[in-house]
């Protein structure tokens, strides 16, 4: 089975164009290689994913061709015990990370304009 379809089945990407984008942009390697769109998954092969700010580390555990639901999908893999804290310790620190956008509300008005016009 194609590593991109894999991907998109374990729903990792939710199409398989991103799925083959992550894996051209070096997002995801196997075994820790770098690897093509379409190179054969088979079952325990070890995967590393980026998916912007989240990365996972799995074992394949199944091949499917579809595309089920997510309790199902779950199945397809097995996520590393390092994975799943570093995982869970990223989700800590931003959640106690400020928003950058909380201050702002709108458009600026015109005395923001000039206040940035004087800064730069």
């Amino acid at each position: 089975m194609r590593l991109d379809k894999w991907l998109w089945a374990a729903r990792f990407f939710k199409t398989r164009s991103l799925a083959t984008d992550a894996i051209n942009g070096g997002k995801v390697q196997v075994d820790g290689n770098r690897v093509k769109a379409a190179r054969e998954v088979k079952v325990d092969d070890k995967l590393e994913i980026s998916n912007g700010e989240v990365r996972w580390a799995v074992t394949v555990k199944a091949l499917s061709e579809k595309r089920g639901p997510a309790p199902e999908a779950r199945l397809l893999y097995e996520e590393t015990a390092d994975s799943i804290v570093a995982r869970e310790t990223q989700k800590e620190m931003r959640k106690y990370q400020a928003d950058p956008a909380a201050d702002l509300h709108g458009r600026p008005t015109k005395r923001d304009r000039r206040q940035m016009g004087r800064l730069s």
